[in-house]
Order: C-alpha cells, then sequence, then structure tokens
C-alpha cells in the first residue's frame, strides 16, 4: 500500500518558510552572541580601536535586510549588535537612542516627511492628483513618455536631494501606475536624479558643502579657488554624470532594461501589478487609501494641486536664490497651511481636515521608523570608527595612477557603511585631496580634479546602493515602493555606472 502524499504548495512553502525563520534566528542568535563577547573585550578600555568589528553593524544591516526582507527588524537587530561590540549590552541602546534621535538633522528630515504626508493626504481629500493624472496622461500616457517626464522633473529639481524624490514621487506616482510602470523603477529615477543631479551643480548645496571642504587643501586659499578648483571636477565626477543620463537612456529604451529591474517591470506590463505580492510599501494605507471629499464635487486641478506646487518650488527656489540655502521644510509647511486653509473654504469641517493631515501622518510612519534606525545604525558606526577602519585599510594601495580609481572605492565603501555622502566627503576630502597634492608637487592638475571627482561620486555609488542612507529611503517613500525592493533593483543599474566610471577612472590614470 502506498502512502499518498497531502502535503499542498501551500503547507510545503510554509514549512519552507519555517525553516528559514529558524535558520535566520540561528545566525542572529550566533551574531549576537560573538558580537557580545567581543564587546566584553573592548569594556573598560580607553579609547579601543575595534578594527574590522567597526563595521560589523552596517554588514549585518545590509545583509540580514536583503535576506530577511524586513528593513526595520534587520536595522533593530544591527543597532544591538553596535552596542554589544562597544560592550554597554542591551542597556546600552537607550543612550544610542537619545544619542542619534535627539539631533536637529533627524528632527528636520523627519519634519519634512510629516509635512509631505499630509500635504499628500490633502492632494487626495481633493481628488486633485487623479485630475492632474486625468489630464496630463491624455496628453502624455506611453511608458516612454512618462518616463521621461519624471526624468526631467528630477533634474529640475536639483536644488534639493531631499526635495526631489519627496515630490516626483507623489506627483508622477498616478501617471506612472497608470502607464503600468513598476513603483520599483519610479524608486530609481528619483533615486538618481536626486542626489546624483545635486552633486554635479556647483552652486546646489552639495556644490557648496565641497567647495567649503577644499579650502585650505594644498594651494587653494580661498573660497574663489575653492569654487573655481570644484567647478573644472565637475566633469571628472564620472558615477554622478553616468547615473543622471543612464535614467534617460534607460526610458528611451537605447539601455535595454535588466537583472531585478526588468523582472519588476515585466510584471507591471503583463499583470498590472506595479508592486509585488511581497511588498511593503513605505506609504502606509492610512494614505494610500483617503478617497476624495463628498463636499468636492469636482477636484479643482489650479487651486488644489497647481498652486500649492508652485508655492513648495517658489518658496525653495526663492530661499536658495536669496538666503543661500533651500527651505525645503519651510516649502512644504508653506504649502500644507495653504491647502488646509482651501479646504476649509471648499466646506470640509475642521474635524474633517485634521482627521485627513493625521492619517497623512500615519501614513509616513514606515518611512520614518527605518529612516529612525538608519540614522542609529550610522551613529553607531561613527562611534566605532567604521570610516577610520576603512582608511586605515586601503590607504597603503593608493599610487597616482590608482588614486582616482581606490579614492571613489574608498568613498562608495564608507558611504555605504554608513548612509551618508556628506560624512563621507568630510572624511575623505582632507585625505585624498591632499595626496593628489602630494604627487602632483602641489600644483593644480587634472589628478586633483579627477580625485575630488572620484570622491564626489564614489559618496553618490555608496549613497545609492546602501538601504541605510536617508536619500535612498525617502525614494522609496515618495515612490511608495517597497524599500528593500528599491535597494536590490536600482543596484544593478548603479554598479553599471560606476563600472564605467572606475574604466574611465583607469584610463585617466594611466593618462595622466
Amino acid at each position: 500500500m502506498s502512502i499518498q502524499n497531502t502535503e499542498t504548495p501551500e503547507t510545503a512553502a510554509a514549512s519552507k518558510q519555517q525553516k528559514r525563520n529558524v535558520a535566520v534566528i540561528a545566525a542572529i542568535a550566533i551574531i549576537l552572541a560573538v558580537t557580545f563577547f567581543t564587546g566584553t573585550s573592548f569594556k573598560g578600555v580607553e579609547n579601543p580601536s575595534y578594527g574590522f568589528w567597526a563595521i560589523v553593524p552596517a554588514l549585518v544591516a545590509v545583509t540580514l535586510a536583503f535576506i530577511t526582507r524586513e528593513a526595520l527588524f534587520s536595522l533593530l537587530v544591527a543597532a544591538v549588535a553596535g552596542v554589544f561590540i562597544q560592550g554597554k549590552g542591551l542597556w546600552g541602546l537607550s543612550g544610542l537612542f537619545t544619542k542619534a534621535l535627539g539631533n536637529g538633522d533627524f528632527i528636520w528630515v523627519v519634519m519634512i516627511e510629516v509635512f509631505i504626508g499630509v500635504l499628500v493626504a490633502f492632494f487626495l481629500k481633493t481628488g486633485s492628483t487623479k485630475e492632474f493624472s486625468r489630464v496630463v496622461g491624455g496628453k502624455i500616457s506611453g511608458r516612454k513618455s512618462v518616463q521621461m517626464m519624471a526624468w526631467f522633473l528630477g533634474m529640475f529639481i536639483f536644488f534639493s536631494d531631499y526635495f526631489s524624490p519627496l515630490f516626483v514621487g507623489p506627483v508622477m506616482k498616478d501617471l506612472t501606475d497608470k502607464a503600468k510602470i513598476s513603483r520599483e523603477k519610479l524608486a530609481y529615477i528619483c533615486d538618481s536624479t536626486s542626489a546624483p543631479m545635486a552633486v554635479i551643480i556647483p552652486f546646489s548645496a552639495w556644490g557648496v558643502f565641497i567647495t567649503g571642504l577644499l579650502v585650505g587643501q594644498g594651494p587653494i586659499e580661498n573660497l574663489a579657488q575653492a569654487t573655481q578648483v570644484y567647478f573644472k571636477s565637475v566633469g571628472f565626477n564620472l558615477y554622478a554624470i553616468f547615473a543622471v543620463a543612464m535614467v534617460g537612456l534607460i526610458a528611451l529604451g537605447i539601455i535595454p532594461e535588466f537583472g531585478p529591474m526588468k523582472k519588476a517591470e515585466l510584471r507591471a506590463q503583463n499583470e498590472g501589478k506595479v508592486l509585488s505580492d511581497t511588498a511593503s510599501p513605505m506609504m502606509g494605507v492610512e494614505l494610500s487609501d483617503i478617497e476624495q471629499a463628498e463636499e468636492i464635487e469636482k477636484p479643482r486641478l489650479f487651486l488644489n494641486f497647481i498652486l500649492p506646487v508652485l508655492i513648495i518650488i517658489g518658496v525653495a527656489v526663492g530661499t536658495y536664490l536669496f538666503m543661500g540655502s533651500a527651505k525645503t521644510l519651510e516649502a512644504f509647511m508653506t504649502a500644507v497651511f495653504f491647502l488646509g486653509a482651501m479646504l476649509l473654504i471648499q466646506k470640509l469641517t475642521i474635524k474633517d481636515v485634521f482627521e485627513t493631515a493625521v492619517q497623512g501622518i500615519k501614513g509616513v510612519m514606515p518611512a520614518i521608523l527605518i529612516l529612525a534606525l538608519a540614522y542609529i545604525i550610522n551613529t553607531v558606526s561613527k562611534e566605532l570608527g567604521a570610516a577610520q577602519y576603512i582608511i586605515t585599510v586601503t590607504e597603503s594601495w593608493l599610487t597616482p595612477q590608482m588614486l582616482p580609481v581606490i579614492t571613489f572605492f574608498m568613498c562608495a565603501f564608507i558611504s555605504f557603511s554608513t548612509g551618508t555622502s556628506w560624512g563621507t566627503y568630510a572624511i575623505m576630502i582632507p585625505i585624498a585631496v591632499p595626496l593628489a597634492f602630494a604627487f602632483t608637487g602641489a600644483t593644480i592638475t587634472p589628478l586633483v580634479y579627477a580625485t575630488i571627482g572620484a570622491v564626489a561620486g564614489g559618496g553618490v555609488f555608496g549613497d545609492h546602493c546602501s538601504p541605510l542612507s536617508d536619500t535612498t529611503i525617502l525614494s522609496s517613500f515618495g515612490a511608495a515602493s517597497d524599500h528593500i525592493d528599491h535597494v536590490k533593483t536600482q543596484l544593478p543599474y548603479a554598479s553599471v555606472a560606476a563600472g564605467v566610471a572606475l574604466i574611465v577612472y583607469m584610463v585617466i590614470g594611466v593618462v595622466m
């Protein structure tokens, strides 16, 4: 008598998932045990050198995120590993959380996301985003046209890498959904036209920051000289240039889709699924499920959408031109207050307006939580000296011919491990640029320009590949995409742009 196998595909999948969960839990237990016992050797040591252990929290976070697809869980485990390595134990988490989140930078980013959530909720309540999609979709409906529009819009908002994805994503989402373009693709467009575009504009906030770091390096004595040097180095910022250009080439079909992005696009086109079945969009259902208010019979596109958008752009650009920095938070605040007043004028009650605002805030909570944990990992990596360890390991490889290539690699790895481009620039410019001047005899030559370009581009590349990066998180949120899906699909595209940049840097090193 034969025994028939009654196991269904569902039970087989559940069993496989259970075994996978057990394996992951066992791996995490081993990681935490090893880091705990390692931390005891550093406990009580004044100014300890953690060596390789300095980059372990970032590696744990990234590895677990790809394996489990649970970014919050992975980041939390990495944070615990970090305090264990420091020998502080679980009690060290409270101090780490306070230090990482109790600062103006984090609060500023959170407030931007909160007001973005409220603004999107107001847009949905007025029905203006659907109306915008209907009007524009009647003129621009093809996949190429919609992607090109998102590309141009991203390049236009060059003055703020935070503002760009948070603006382009919500504005283009309905259009890309209608054109059956995956959310992963929209997140990629948002991400690759934000920081890469900002860093190649000398008078953007990024350009001003790097220019300031160049003052005092070698023969660069003042801001005017630093600005001139940075302007000439933009042509050597190969990754950023290739990354922005690649978006347009892929949108036009000149470069065919490949890798995980191709699968995502085929899913969207053939099945009509802009998100995968396992996706957890960064935009919560509280926000995406908002329906048009009954009191608003016909959406007023200019009043409820175009005018608030113009207010955002006007405040951001105006403050950038006249005050030297784009007041991104203030721009969104002004638009929210204006649109809130318009909702009251259009017969919604104060209760309705505030309930809509609360829904918007609830909708951005997934992004805020991931961002908070990313800040925590960045803080513990800094305390462990991750960047300094990477520099110590790689600095012996530097030669004049390989300087741009090695500099690019170092910046990419530091920004990938820490999730911050600007922090990478602050660390690497005082190291790489003096080295370039040492090789050129304190003369400003193409090697110096290439080194600066490699620092700028390497910082952006590592930032692009890292699930810990704030701009990567904001791009996932702006496009309402699953964060890990965005990272996985963008990584091969970013790697191609980086590969081409490295080849050119090698040629430059040989020629110079």
